[in-house]
């Protein structure tokens, strides 16, 4: 018999209840593509960061010294793609131009294996660095394209807790592959590096949604001047975001030589230091993007990031001429202090990235931006050697300084 209730009075069935993975995904379908694509990415990430030098020394058999120096010409060629990416995802749109940077990536990724001459290992370097620093610029002119206005810092801060675990599974593969210790594992390990950028440059095709440019959007990208660089505002945000990533080449270069050579803490110290760092930003990354969705808000959350950074170098520098229990208790509360900021002063740095930048021209806007966090990135490794690490205490305080700084500029900027 047909039922004559209302339909306002039958009862509605509760929506199936999500199991405890499916609660750790998010809602948003694009979001969770990104995430699936992110995780391939960072996995092959983590082996090529792990074993490229070793590569490059131990099976092509090229100079320790040689292959440092084409590295750091690479990462120049790599700060200098940011802004052309940014300005060609503008007028071509970024899906499009990171797909043709991945396959770039995958080709010349995929010939490491096959070179034997310095030469092609030079060009083949400085090419995939072009191809991964202009990425990093045309994926947040991605993000802000494809995700909703309000939901792209906190899905950011997610896809950064995608990229960490991707790169600890990519490293324990490295680690495996270290072990075995031959050209062969060496070599496919390579591959599977190379295979990935092949693997999301087609889930990006299939899977993201992309919004093709009109003529009129097209010919104003074409044309005229880079919006972001005759941004003053912008620009000054840019540099103290470059400097803020400093912290990523402290706890990178200058924590292990500190640990090493001036304290009495185990070795092992750095290594567990660099888990803590990848646990809280797994963790807690998308919780620090909590009220940053004003600009003012945001600047207060990168301040509170900064000042806790700051805050860590000065712990770390009283480390040294400690006890050795009592330096690792100060290693660890530096690395904790670190791990908190880093989440605080990225989710700040991102909503400003976003909120200061003209809407029809993220991709330049990214392109700038993230210019000038490698800047920061290729010149950290010889502020940390020559100023903080020879001038100890002192050094660590005149870090401190300059991270609390760029904390207390950005609040300041944002005000005006």
């Amino acid at each position: 018999m047909t039922s004559t209730a209302p339909a306002a009075d039958r009862a509605v069935p509760p929506p199936p209840a999500r199991s405890r993975f499916a609660r750790l995904l998010p809602e948003d379908p694009v979001l969770r593509r990104l995430s699936a694509i992110t995780l391939v990415n960072t996995v092959g990430n983590g082996l090529g960061m792990t074993l490229g030098v070793v590569y490059f020394t131990r099976v092509t058999g090229f100079g320790v010294g040689a292959v440092g120096l084409v590295l750091t010409v690479a990462g120049a060629f790599g700060v200098a793609a940011g802004v052309p990416a940014g300005r060609l995802s503008d007028r071509y749109g970024p899906k499009p131009v990171l797909v043709v940077l991945l396959a770039l990536q995958a080709v010349c990724a995929a010939a490491y294996v096959l070179v034997d001459r310095f030469a092609v290992f030079a060009v083949l370097a400085c090419l995939v660095a072009v191809a991964d620093r202009g990425g990093s610029a045309v994926r947040g002119a991605l993000f802000a394209e494809v995700l909703p206005v309000d939901g792209r810092v906190a899905g950011r801060a997610y896809l950064r807790s995608v990229t960490n675990i991707g790169l600890a599974l990519g490293t324990l593969g490295a680690a495996a592959v270290l072990q075995l210790d031959t050209r062969g594992a060496y070599s496919a390990a390579m591959l599977v590096d190379a295979a990935s950028f092949g693997v999301i440059a087609v889930l990006y095709v299939l899977l993201v949604p992309g919004t093709p440019r009109t003529p009129e959007q097209a010919a104003r990208s074409a044309g005229g001047p880079n919006p972001a660089l005759r941004d003053r505002a912008f620009l000054a945000l840019t540099g103290l975001n470059a400097v803020i990533s400093l912290q990523f080449v402290m706890i990178e270069v200058a924590l292990p030589l500190w640990v090493v050579r001036d304290t009495d803490a185990p070795r092992w110290m750095v290594a567990a230091g660099l888990l803590v760092n990848t646990a809280v930003v797994i963790v807690l990354q998308v919780r620090a993007t909590r009220g940053t969705e004003l600009p003012r808000a945001a600047a207060l959350v990168f301040r509170r990031g900064a000042l806790l950074v700051a805050a860590s170098c000065l712990v770390l520098g009283l480390a040294a001429g400690l006890p050795g229990w009592a330096a690792a208790l100060l290693v660890a509360g530096g690395v904790a202090c670190q791990a908190l900021g880093e989440v605080y002063s990225q989710a700040g740095a991102w909503a400003l990235s976003y909120d200061l930048a003209k809407e029809d021209a993220h991709g330049a806007y990214q392109g700038v931006f993230n210019t000038g966090m490698s800047g920061g990135l290729m010149l950290g490794p010889v502020l940390m050697t020559s100023v903080v690490i020879a001038h100890g205490l002192l050094g660590w305080v005149l870090l401190a300084a300059l991270f609390a700084a760029a904390g207390c500029g950005m609040t300041a900027l944002v005000r005006r």
